[in-house]
């Protein structure tokens, strides 16, 4: 699992998944999965424009035709769930992970799915109840993709940055790769983006050890 780091309320856990939000913007923004489109919600919310907005971009999935004049592919997920984590990827395609909850009879059944219809092995795939922070944390960090080589060591959401550093992307360009979000887990994407942070901080002082080593 990943590190614990200070100031943040690891204990955290939603009442519901299923509770209505009050601000708008977290409403609006619930279901939505494309990046371009979040962004764009974001953007008329921020000018008070959000009432104008036409309610075909606000729909869970959007037909072709909406999709490709926003220029976004989103994944295509199950009716009647509801998105409680996105991995955001700074990839030529703008790639995103949606994870899900759905209601099981008395049970919670989770789900995580992209654009491309990949298959993922999840860690668990039922709770009694919504996850605190600290196991929501410790579910993405054990999520695998059934097509990947091998398994990383980092955990599910840094695997992106470290596959593209052994693949020979610069390490630079990817400081900002990954993303996590969440509107019902407020303090998610500060965990990973300090995760991420020590990744990048590590493999910049790496070669530097490696050499000091060598000599």
């Amino acid at each position: 699992m990943s590190k614990l780091h200070t100031a943040i309320n690891y204990h955290f856990q939603p009442i519901s998944y299923w509770l209505s939000e009050p601000n708008p913007l977290e409403v609006a923004l619930r279901n939505v999965k494309g990046r371009n489109r979040r962004e764009m919600i974001r953007d008329y919310y921020s000018r008070g424009l959000l009432p104008t907005l036409s309610e075909n971009l606000l729909r869970d999935t959007l037909n072709e035709d909406t999709r490709s004049s926003i220029g976004q592919i989103e994944p295509d997920c199950r009716c009647h769930e509801v998105e409680i984590a996105r991995i955001e990827l700074e990839s030529t395609t703008s790639d995103v992970m949606s994870v899900r909850a759905r209601s099981r009879g008395k049970r919670i059944a989770y789900s995580i799915c992209d654009e491309y219809g990949s298959e993922f092995i999840l860690p668990q795939k039922t709770s009694s109840c919504p996850f605190s922070l600290r196991a929501l944390i410790r579910f993405l960090d054990r999520i695998e993709q059934n097509d990947a080589i091998g398994k990383c060591k980092f955990g599910f959401v840094l695997s992106f940055n470290q596959c593209n550093l052994e693949c020979g992307a610069p390490l630079d360009s990817l400081e900002d790769f990954t993303r996590v979000e969440s509107s019902l887990y407020p303090d998610l994407g500060l965990h990973y983006a300090r995760a991420i942070d020590e990744w990048y901080q590590a493999c910049l002082t790496a070669p530097a050890a490696q050499n000091r080593k060598d000599s």
